[in-house]
């Protein structure tokens, strides 16, 4: 026991002598504000922290808004994070300002996820620019959630917002082209579970104790070493927790705090308050040259992909239009800068995915912030990583202008239950409707595996994962091509349609695509899911009625993978991947407030009549 207690005490001392470095390092090249708080119009005002360089001329702004402690003393989340890149740009000539946002910790105001005023945003480049060590011109950067907010405010097109640098951005997405995601709330209408773990150790309970406002910074100043605000949520079991029901008591079963979830969780795709605040849709014009990063495996790649390609053909000012990059890794949600050598997602080798971020984070911020006339612009408009062949590859557009769709049918025996049933994916539509039957219970739905999600704790890894185990269901449809003849690239977004029946009012309809090796290993690389009362629309509930046929256009998938000689291309069909969606409980009600579900018999129907299908594009080479 006095070994480990000498341990942890090493560790900890080491931590912070660690931080303390870091310090030291800033202060001896820059000045060090901390506790700043910003006023906005309506008189709140934002904790802020500055970091700028010791200089009489005046310094372009690096901007990072958060809802996470960033308190450089304590338990503050991102203090590491913050300290180290407060340096780096320090070291390249800029101030970095971080700020939380409204109603975090010593942020004043009452926070909403993503519903905060988009003045906020304004006002602070404002207050910014106005600085009399400031040049003027403000970069924006940050992940997830340092990222969520600013297509937004870019929409507001402020003078001095001159570049912005969005990284895993997809809870700042609402309504954009083909996907409805209301902040990665929904996909295809089924609310995405990983916000419910979220925001159990994110929003603020109305009955914690909060710091006066109007609070002398003086007393802020001394306060953050000893008291951070930072609330010590007990660690939950959500691989356990999550499959509690009603949904809408899910955070209350845990003992958590109250707050916006219990309103969120009512609202449905087409609720009026999805399109107050601080949520990008596709009516707002980004007055900002960007350069956006994306991951194959994160929980909203296809949605941002969409929302990359409005900006770039639908924005009005050309020069802002044709000033939109992107970079797609191989990697996890916010986990660009660590990919390695041998760059592990999940179970499967994706190489050697690393990429020079910096370079291209700090050349874009010297054009657009400093007017260094450098090669940033000759940069690829696209750059995406090929997984299968394990390389970063280059276009102009996204998908690659040479990509072609293909079309493969859905074809069986009647018995595509399992991986060993006889599902095909096929050339030509079968003449004959041989539907394939399974029985979705609620209770025991298809579990999550491995994909393309974040933020749920333990309950799901995210990543590639060997399917086959998953395979044995009777509730899992499989549906498999013939061996490839030769390799092929499939870079850009996977549509499908399928005809379905049911004898429910309302279920789900999951789909997933696989890259099966020669040895049967099979890979996921994406995955969506529709709610069939919003399969015409996300303004309506229309429900199903037993012995009709119904289509269902899917959300879309994407990716970039080359399938190799010798593999095959596969399908599965289901109606729960649990946990990343929640479980559509089969009765037509509100879902939400329901603790007992009713067994649905679904069918998929596939046939010259119902042609049941999945085109992928393939990228041809020149001469094929």
């Amino acid at each position: 026991m006095k070994h480990i207690f000498l341990l942890a005490l090493i560790c900890f001392s080491s931590f912070f002598y660690a931080q303390d470095d870091i310090i030291s390092k800033i202060e001896a090249i820059g000045i060090i504000e901390q506790k700043v708080m910003m006023p906005m119009r309506d008189g709140i005002r934002l904790a802020t922290d500055i970091y700028r360089p010791k200089t009489d001329q005046k310094v372009p702004i690096i901007f990072s808004r958060t809802p996470y402690n960033f308190n450089s003393y304590g338990d503050g989340e991102l203090r590491t994070g913050t300290m180290t890149r407060a340096y780096e740009a320090i070291q390249k000539g800029y101030a970095y300002v971080v700020q939380n946002e409204r109603g975090r910790y010593f942020s004043e105001g009452e926070w909403d996820i993503l519903g905060t005023p988009l003045t906020d945003g304004y006002d602070a480049f404002s207050w910014m620019k106005n600085q009399p060590w400031s040049n003027g011109k403000i970069g924006t950067l940050g992940c997830s959630s340092t990222a969520e907010w600013q297509m937004a405010v870019a929409a507001l097109d402020h003078p001095s917002h001159a570049a912005m640098v969005p990284q895993g951005f997809g809870a700042g997405v609402g309504k954009v082209g083909r996907f409805y995601e209301q902040g990665n709330w929904y996909r295809g209408g089924a609310e995405q579970m990983l916000f419910f773990a979220w925001l159990y150790g994110v929003q603020h309970d109305p009955m914690a104790p909060r710091l006066k406002e109007g609070i002398e910074r003086e007393d802020l100043l001394r306060l953050q070493r000893f008291y951070d605000m930072s609330p010590e949520y007990p660690s939950v079991d959500w691989a356990d927790k999550l499959w509690h029901l009603p949904l809408q008591d899910l955070i209350k079963n845990v003992n958590g705090p109250k707050g916006i979830f219990e309103e969120m969780i009512t609202r449905k795709p087409n609720d009026p308050k999805w399109f107050e605040g601080g949520i990008y849709h596709e009516d707002k014009e980004i007055g900002v040259p960007s350069y956006w990063f994306v991951s194959w495996y994160d929980v909203s790649t296809a949605p941002n992909l969409e929302l990359y390609n409005h900006v770039s053909k639908n924005t009005k000012d050309p020069a802002i239009r044709d000033n939109q990059y992107l970079v797609i890794a191989p990697t996890l949600h916010c986990g660009f800068t660590r990919a390695t050598e041998n760059t592990i997602v999940g179970e499967r080798s994706v190489g050697d995915a690393r990429l020079d971020y910096d370079a291209l984070v700090y050349g874009w911020f010297d054009y657009w912030l400093k007017g260094e006339k450098n090669d940033i612009l000759k940069t690829p408009k696209v750059q995406y990583y090929l997984m299968g062949k394990n390389e970063w590859k280059s276009s102009e557009v996204f998908p690659p202008k040479n990509a072609q769709m293909e079309t493969f049918y859905l074809s069986s025996g009647g018995k595509a239950n399992t991986l060993n049933g006889d599902g095909q994916l096929l050339k030509n539509a079968s003449k004959k409707d041989m539907p394939d039957a399974y029985a979705y219970d609620p209770m025991n739905p298809v579990t999550s595996y491995g994909g393309n999600v974040c933020c749920t704790g333990n309950a799901v890894k995210g990543g590639a994962f060997d399917q086959r185990e998953m395979e044995t269901r009777d509730d899992i449809l499989v549906y498999t091509s013939e061996e490839l003849t030769s390799g092929i690239e499939v870079t850009g977004f996977i549509e499908s349609t399928i005809y379905v029946s049911t004898d429910v009012k309302d279920t789900d309809f999951t789909i997933k695509l696989i890259d099966v090796y020669p040895d049967g290993t099979a890979y996921n690389l994406d995955e969506t899911i529709q709610r069939a009362r919003y399969r015409e629309g996300y303004d309506k509930e229309v429900f199903m009625e037993e012995g009709n046929v119904y289509k269902v256009e899917m959300s879309p998938m994407s990716t970039s993978n080359f399938f190799e000689k010798g593999h095959k291309i596969r399908i599965e069909i289901s109606s729960s991947n649990f946990p990343r969606f929640a479980r559509n409980l089969n009765t037509g009600g509100n879902n939400f407030d329901e603790k007992v579900g009713k067994v649905a018999h679904n069918k998929i129907h596939h046939s010259e009549k119902y042609p049941s299908l999945i085109k992928i594009p393939v990228v041809k080479e020149p001469g094929e």
